[in-house]
């Protein structure tokens, strides 16, 4: 059963426009709060009132959640066979052409895929072999060389460009990472393995070099549509060219100034080669608002207009608000700290409720001056994301530190300082406790515990450090 959509009542000109474009290639320039995500709800409900069958239609999106949320609500919308179009992530459509054509690639479909915790221990296990039991040299940590060698991987560069300009403190390691590639690929080939990384870069080859699987793909999945385009990679941006060589069929749907995975190899400038990867592309720009009020777009447009390369759009609302944003630019984040500080005390005297005032940050950690400024001016506040920086693990080390030179009798402080040495786990720094209360030893005489063997330059160290 399906109902009928009057998608002129419920939609924009320009959200009509890429709904019910014709065949063909499309770009969608999506505005932030533009109704990007709505726009593909309604393109699949639109092709399939059109007798396009479902399984046909591919929605590529960034995870396997957004795809089923999306053609569930287009299911409500219009057609319950919505639900049976094709949608998930680059990568489980990977997977499932591979489970059923990788002997093409000459290994088993029976692989195993490696999660990012597999490939930490798997590239840990072959240090030996590149720097033998001795350790001579200092490696990166596990999880730095797996994010060098996945972003090789993902923007198809050599390893020493990416470590010049990322990791120039590695570069006289450099041809043991190289090494410990070589060693990391042929233990997956041996062991039938392959990571995520292998699944784009392998159905890639497939599509490439196999022109009977390229043609059977493409024709196939007849319309593709690309969620969150400006966050694809060069890997990605060529899947989707081989899987639309039979139609040109493809709707990719992105903003160039919401890029936010390049450090993960996704390359924006996927937008801005589309029309030349697509010749007969038709680009359609959302560019009204309905999330924010115009004086903040207005804001907005004069900041993205700044862009050296941009699609040129100008967002605009139909919201009311007359409440213009401030920009105020501090010298440090200290300095950026007190002003927020006295902004939320102007406010508290004015009447204004604690729990009616948020700050944001970019990231967590960017937080902590201010944290520091506010626990300082007694004004309460709650964190969510991260820990706060009063409770991360290094500022706790430290306070514990400090907490015993005060009271030697702090047990808690005192088993969490001595866990941070080498071998002692929480049976030995119990005993360690239980000999200084029962000797009356002071914390600068730590290194004097009889059980100490191999450990005694830590310990030593840390009486130092109490003295």
């Amino acid at each position: 059963m399906s109902n009928k959509i009057q998608y002129d009542k419920v939609l924009n000109k320009a959200q009509l426009s890429a709904v019910t474009a014709p065949e063909g290639p499309i770009l969608v320039i999506a505005g932030a709060g533009s109704g990007k995500t709505r726009t593909l709800i309604y393109r699949v409900a639109w092709l399939i009132e059109r007798g396009v069958p479902p399984k046909e239609i591919l929605l590529l999106t960034f995870t396997r959640k957004a795809a089923r949320e999306m053609l569930e609500r287009a299911a409500k919308l219009s057609d319950r066979r919505c639900k049976n179009v094709s949608g998930g992530t680059f990568h489980s459509l990977a997977q499932y052409v591979l489970r059923q054509e990788a002997h093409r690639l000459g290994f088993s479909p029976s692989f195993t895929i490696m999660d990012r915790s597999d490939m930490e221990e798997a590239t840990h296990a072959l240090v030996p072999e590149v720097d033998g039991e001795k350790r001579s040299i200092r490696l990166p940590k596990r999880s730095t060389i797996a994010t060098i060698i996945s972003k090789a991987a993902n923007i198809e560069k050599p390893l020493d460009e990416i470590m010049e300009t990322e990791y120039p403190q590695f570069l006289p390691v450099v041809s043991q990472i190289e090494h410990l590639l070589t060693l990391y690929r042929e233990y997956k080939r041996k062991n039938n393995l392959i990571d995520y990384d292998d699944l784009l870069l392998f159905l890639r080859l497939l599509l490439k070099e196999d022109a009977e699987i390229r043609l059977q793909l493409s024709n196939r999945y007849k319309y593709i549509m690309v969620d969150e385009y400006q966050d694809t990679n060069r890997i990605q941006s060529d899947i989707i060219r081989y899987l639309s060589s039979l139609h040109k069929n493809v709707m990719a749907v992105g903003d160039d100034s919401q890029c936010i995975y390049s450090f993960r190899g996704a390359n924006f400038k996927n937008m801005f080669d589309f029309p030349s990867h697509f010749p007969e592309a038709r680009i359609i720009k959302l560019e009204e608002n309905y999330r924010s009020t115009q004086p903040i777009l207005t804001m907005t447009n004069a900041l993205m207009d700044q862009a050296r390369e941009k699609y040129t759009k100008c967002l605009f609302t139909r919201r009311e608000g007359n409440e213009i944003p401030l920009v105020i630019d501090t010298g440090n984040e200290r300095d950026q700290a007190f002003y927020v500080c006295r902004a939320i005390e102007a406010l508290l005297d004015e009447g204004k409720q604690l729990r009616d005032i948020a700050v944001l940050f970019r990231a967590g950690f960017h937080s902590f001056e201010l944290e520091l400024e506010l626990t300082r001016r007694n004004i309460p506040f709650a964190k969510y994301g991260g820990f706060k920086f009063m409770e991360s693990a290094h500022i706790k080390d430290l306070l514990a530190h400090l907490r015993v030179v005060i009271n030697k009798e702090d047990i808690l402080s005192w088993g969490r300082l001595l866990r941070l040495l080498k071998n002692i786990g929480p049976g030995r720094s119990q005993a360690i406790i239980d000999w200084m209360k029962k000797e009356d030893v002071a914390a600068d005489r730590i290194d004097e515990w009889p059980g100490i063997s191999k450990e005694r330059e830590g310990f030593g160290k840390l009486a130092k450090l109490m003295n």
